[in-house]
């Protein structure tokens, strides 16, 4: 795959929402993938307001959310008896690993996925 697309994991799509310019300067351009988990975390922060809610539908409609298909589930059972990883973590590397495309996080777990190509960001 090319160096124009990206698969980001939670906290990195948290950290463009807070204006990380780093990261979002890093990323300019590019065209970012995330799990439909990712979506569900970011939409289902408890007491979000409604204006956190619209901030968060409006930056994801940039973005491609992948739903979770039977190849994907595969390499989630896979990863889920070979790590520690939590089940919604399995999911979004599962997802990077399908689509084989660099993935984005600041979270040190996914150090433990050798498999991934990981781009760890440290905030």
């Amino acid at each position: 795959m090319s160096g124009d697309k990206y698969f980001l994991d939670t906290n990195a799509v948290l950290y463009l929402l807070n204006g990380d310019e780093t990261l979002a300067e890093f990323l300019y351009g590019k065209q970012l993938y995330i799990s439909v988990i990712t979506e569900l975390e970011l939409l289902g922060f408890k007491n979000i307001s409604t204006k956190e809610h619209k901030q968060i539908v409006s930056f994801l409609s940039d973005l491609v959310i992948l739903n979770i298909t039977d190849e994907i589930k595969e390499i989630v059972i896979e990863l889920r008896r070979s790590s520690n990883l939590k089940l919604p973590d399995c999911i979004i590397a599962a997802t990077s690993l399908w689509l084989r495309l660099p993935f984005v996080t600041s979270d040190k777990q996914f150090k433990t996925v050798a498999s991934l190509d990981l781009i760890y960001y440290e905030k």
